[in-house]
């Protein structure tokens, strides 16, 4: 698993796109605004901050529990360090104290999770998403504990929990909030606002929106068939902005973007999930106006 600035874990990341972007900005002289409209992770959001390529990274996820973690992130970072450091587990060793008191843990986050993922941000909601994204298996947020409920096998529920690396991760985070902005817009609302207020010249919007064929199966958030057919019609009207978009590979989004001048596969090393490992084929659709290339680890195959 790649390292990442993010304190989240996602399946298929866009972090391991980090060079390829990063090229896309220098190529076409864009130092100005990164926008993620469905950011998750934001890891390459943060790593662009970081490194001086862009100076702000403009935040999106519709999702009230997503949104709410890096809420208190950016503006009570020490409120939701408290909580983290008070998981019961003996953070020198990484070992469970009691296997039936974690799971215990487990459960009690993962029903608060359920219960009030729809009802506004908090810092309760914000802690639930972060542990048990941190503690279940790929880091998908509707999926079970890391060694399984009994907590048999070799890797137990902790191992990706980390306490000292998630406080400095949050806390690096936010000395950078004066650079980052932070919206829980639906991101068909959001492009309006990206087109309104946006220089258009000098800013770059990456679209990865959930799977097509699995969205609804890793995240609680997600769109139909039509909400994905709506959206790449109001990304393609962004003719005067610089922005790309990632899709697992399905017929249905190929033709939503049938009209795009710049339409291609590519294939990227990365885990979604302990079944789907090594090389996988994705989609990427470009403005008209992007001058692009392969890069990196990225290798572009244009659509015909």
């Amino acid at each position: 698993m790649p390292q990442t600035d993010s304190p989240f874990r996602y399946p298929g990341g866009k972090t391991q796109l980090y060079r390829f972007v990063s090229n896309l900005l220098e190529t076409n002289k864009i130092n100005g605004t990164y926008v993620e409209p469905f950011a998750g992770g934001a890891g390459v959001a943060i790593r662009l901050l970081y490194n001086s390529k862009v100076k702000k990274s403009w935040i999106n996820d519709y999702d009230t529990s997503i949104y709410s973690v890096w809420y208190y992130i950016l503006e009570k970072p020490q409120e939701l360090i408290n909580l983290i450091e008070k998981v019961p587990f003996d953070y020198k060793t990484g070992h469970s104290v009691n296997k039936q008191v974690s799971i215990d843990f487990w459960k009690k986050q993962h029903n608060y999770y359920i219960n009030n993922k729809e009802r506004g941000k908090s810092l309760s909601l914000a802690f639930a998403t972060l542990f048990l994204n941190r503690t279940n298996r790929s880091g998908i947020i509707n999926g079970g504990p890391v060694g399984g409920y009994e907590q048999t096998n070799a890797t137990q529920i902790y191992a990706r929990f980390n306490k000292q690396s998630l406080i400095k991760k949050i806390k690096k985070i936010h000395d950078y909030k004066d650079r980052i902005i932070l919206t829980n817009y639906d991101a068909n609302d959001l492009i309006p606002i990206l087109q309104k207020e946006l220089d258009s010249k000098n800013s770059f919007i990456f679209f990865d929106p959930p799977y097509f064929k699995q969205g609804s199966g890793l995240y609680f958030t997600s769109f139909d068939a039509e909400g994905h057919k709506t959206l790449a019609k109001k990304i393609m009207n962004m003719t005067n902005n610089y922005w790309i978009t990632t899709y697992d590979v399905d017929s249905h989004i190929v033709d939503y973007f049938k009209n795009n001048k710049k339409n291609y596969s590519y294939e990227l090393k990365y885990s979604a999930n302990n079944k789907r490992r090594g090389k996988a084929s994705e989609l990427l659709f470009a403005s008209p106006n992007l001058e692009i290339e392969s890069y990196d680890n990225v290798h572009l195959n244009p659509l015909i």
